[in-house]
């Protein structure tokens, strides 16, 4: 209790001098508010200390990557201190986009394309100026996923742009058909399920950049696919590692989540129109296969799958289509070490959907679980402009996997 209560007297005493300086008559001129206010600030401040900030849980399916992450990457250990004015999960979510900086980051685009004659854009940040690995040939490249309607310029992608930038290494930014401007050529857009475009785009790297170090990062829906894409594959991956943040593990726990009536005024609408917008810019081609009308009709994003998503892949209902598109499903099947990061408070992803104990069964998989954080919120920081805890694990998990890898050869 030494430090809490240095930490109490400081902050009283920083308080005291404030008011006595800058609040001379009214309520706390007579000192009765200025005891209200230390008094709060005193209560809160042992509330944060002690309910807020709190370690992180780290969930490990063998001893070897477990120790892994101890050594190789100490923010897994440290102490999670959230925004202290924001540290609620609703308000990190919403937030995050606006408080955040957007680095400036410079694209090169590549379009390429898929077997069935669409095209998928890429966007490259090719570090050429990196000092640690100034040949293109083997400078090691980090392939990464937006969320649901995420592209390339989300400020989470930007910032690990940047921490890769950093670390000496090159960027690939998969962006899923159709959000990111390019035009659409066939009638089909993408899903959480279907790993098919992913697949394309892990080949067209790995022949670009055949002695160049390959690991990946996905978001929300970017982390899903990833994971399943994992699953699917097993040891058949180029990757030598992958980090995913704030994936939804159970489909069907997310969407009835996000169908409560707060979460469906916050979150649920808003996506659904994002996502309806989305396929009303490319009407054209899409409503020769599909009803376009009734899909720009529906409420909620349970609604939208029903009506596109899951017609679109083929699904005989849109409960086949949630079941598959859960990575839970698939942990079992992890081949590559993947580390989890999730908050216990995010909406998008409530904390008893976490696969906990499958990940316990599978020595590849590591949960990394904050109490605070919302979705692809982690703050921190009086005013969290820069780095991020997300941002923080994702930089120490990379620069462990691409440089101390072959610690990771055998996990079993």
């Amino acid at each position: 209790m030494i430090s809490l209560d240095i930490n109490l007297n400081v902050l009283t005493r920083d308080l005291s001098l404030y008011l006595e300086n800058q609040v001379k008559v009214g309520l706390f001129g007579s000192g009765v508010g200025l005891s209200l206010v230390l008094g709060f600030s005193a209560a809160y401040t042992c509330y944060y200390l002690v309910s807020v900030a709190k370690k992180p849980q780290l969930v490990a399916g063998g001893k070897k990557f477990y120790q892994f992450l101890r050594e190789q990457c100490p923010v897994v250990s440290e102490t999670y201190y959230p925004t202290f004015w924001c540290w609620e999960s609703r308000i990190q979510t919403l937030l995050r986009p606006f408080v955040t900086a957007k680095p400036g980051v410079t694209y090169r685009n590549e379009l390429i394309k898929a077997a069935d004659g669409g095209q998928i854009s890429l966007d490259w940040f090719d570090n050429d100026d990196s000092p640690s690995h100034p040949d293109p040939a083997s400078r090691p490249t980090v392939i990464l996923l937006p969320g649901l309607t995420g592209t390339s310029r989300e400020s989470y992608i930007l910032h690990m742009v940047q921490q890769s930038r950093d670390l000496g290494y090159r960027c690939v930014v998969f962006n899923n058909r159709g959000v990111s401007g390019e035009t659409l050529l066939t009638p089909r857009t993408y899903c959480a399920a279907n790993t098919e475009d992913l697949e394309t785009v892990m080949d067209h790297i790995q022949q670009t950049n055949e002695a160049a170090p390959l690991m990946a990062a996905g978001v929300s829906m970017g982390g899903m696919m990833l994971a399943n894409y994992l699953g699917r594959k097993g040891r058949a991956t180029c990757l030598k590692g992958v980090v995913v943040f704030s994936a939804g593990w159970d489909v069907f726990e997310c969407t009835a989540s996000l169908e409560k009536p707060l979460d469906r005024f916050l979150f649920n609408s808003y996506l659904t129109s994002c996502l309806q917008a989305s396929v009303d810019r490319h009407r054209p081609v899409l409503e020769k296969c599909y009803d376009i009308d009734h899909v720009m009709k529906a409420k909620t994003i349970r609604e939208f799958d029903e009506r596109f998503t899951s017609i679109m892949f083929g699904y005989p209902t849109n409960d086949d289509y949630y079941h598959d598109a859960s990575p839970v499903h698939r942990l079992k099947s992890v081949q590559v070490p993947m580390l989890c990061l999730n908050a216990a408070d995010d909406v998008f992803s409530p904390s008893h959907a976490i696969p906990v104990e499958a990940a316990k069964q599978n020595p590849n998989v590591a949960l990394l679980i904050t109490c605070h954080g919302g979705h692809i919120g982690f703050l921190e920081g009086l005013w969290p402009r820069q780095s991020t805890y997300m941002d923080r694990v994702f930089k120490q998990f990379a620069k462990a996997v691409i440089e101390e890898g072959t610690l990771l050869t055998d996990l079993s």
